[in-house]
Parts: structure tokens; C-alpha cells; sequence
């Protein structure tokens, strides 16, 4: 039986809505997909991002907020690796900038890619964990974390899948093949930026 409200759930709703909107390396990274690849395989690069950013709040619901407090070298551990990835990633997109699109067939951004990117940035945890204790009742049952992992990951995938489905629009993806050099060269400076501020301010 849930405790949690239904006011509680619409304030989390909008709280991670606004989260989200905030532009970040998933955000990136999926526009660059749809660019790319198109809606298609875009859609299960974006169901990865959401996959992957949903498991920081499970984990928070776990309680690795604690974890953190009680060993907080696990959280620097995790951003150093989590940054050092994200600079990896920023790097190939700069690097390849100049590169013809890949083949789809490649599978160079799948489902897995996209899990894997949102892993690599462990904020997202911290983010779930504030907002799950200003919310939210500090003891929940089994099927209140079930209803807040759902919901989240409902908001995730909804996300992403707008996203992808909209920067795979043809007008988009024309003005995209037009402008490819500077658009991936930006790209990656911001995804790379992102993992060496990662990397010094854990």
C-alpha cells in the first residue's frame, strides 16, 4: 500500500522535468544521436539515457546516499572514473568531427552507449537522493520506492524520446548536415568540459 501522496509525486514530477531540461551530457549526446542516426535508432539511444539516469535513483532509493557519507572517497572514486569517461567521449566527438556519419548498422550509439553515458556521471544520484528526502516521507516502503523508481523512469524515457523524435526532424537534420564540423566540435567541448569539471570539483 503507498504512503506517498499524490501531491508528492506531481512535485517530483516537476522537480525532475526541470532537472532534466537542464542541459547536460545526455541532453548532448541523444540530439547529436538523432542528427546522426536519426529517429529510429536515436529512440533506443535515448531509451538507454533514461535507463541509466532512472538506476541513480534506484540507487538513491537503495540508500547509496549513505554509502557516500559514511566513504566519501566511493563518490570521488566515482566521479574521477565518471569524468575521466565523459572526457573520452568529448574527445571522439571533437576528434571525428570532420569524419563522414557513421552507419547506423554500427550500433556506435545503441541502447548500451546510452546507459553507459548517463552511468558515467554519478551527480545525478546526489540530485535523486536531496530530492528524495525533501519530498518524501524519510521512511518508504517497498511499493513506494516501486512507484518512485516507475515514475521516474516514466519522466526519463518520455524525456529523451521527445527529444530524440524531435531533433531527428528532417529541418533539423538538414541545418545539422550543414554545420556537422562545428555542431560536433561543440558538442564534444561541452561533453569534455563537463568531465573535467566532473574530475576537479567532485
Amino acid at each position: 500500500m503507498l504512503q506517498i501522496t499524490s501531491a508528492e509525486m506531481a512535485v517530483f514530477v516537476a522537480t525532475l522535468s526541470l532537472a532534466i531540461l537542464s542541459p547536460g551530457p545526455g541532453v548532448i549526446a541523444v540530439s547529436q544521436g538523432a542528427f546522426v542516426l536519426g529517429r529510429r535508432h536515436a529512440l533506443a539511444y535515448g531509451w538507454g539515457l533514461a535507463l541509466g539516469a532512472s538506476i541513480w535513483c534506484l540507487f538513491a532509493l537503495l540508500g547509496l546516499t549513505a554509502l557516500f557519507r559514511v566513504a566519501p572517497w566511493t563518490l570521488t572514486a566515482m566521479a574521477m572514473a565518471g569524468g575521466a569517461y565523459l572526457v573520452w567521449i568529448g574527445a571522439q566527438m571533437w576528434r571525428h568531427a570532420s569524419a563522414p556519419l557513421p552507419d547506423p548498422a554500427g550500433g556506435a550509439m545503441g541502447f548500451a552507449a546510452g546507459v553507459m553515458l548517463n552511468l558515467a556521471n554519478p551527480k545525478p544520484a546526489l540530485f535523486y537522493s536531496a530530492v528524495l528526502l525533501s519530498i518524501f516521507p524519510s521512511v518508504l516502503n517497498l511499493a513506494d520506492k516501486g512507484a518512485i523508481y516507475a515514475l521516474a523512469l516514466s519522466v526519463e524515457l518520455f524525456f529523451y524520446s521527445a527529444l530524440a523524435c524531435l531533433m531527428a526532424l528532417p529541418l533539423l537534420r538538414r541545418c545539422y548536415l550543414a554545420s556537422k564540423f562545428w555542431i560536433d566540435r561543440t558538442a564534444g567541448a561541452a561533453i569534455l568540459a563537463l568531465g573535467v569539471s566532473l574530475i576537479l570539483r567532485p
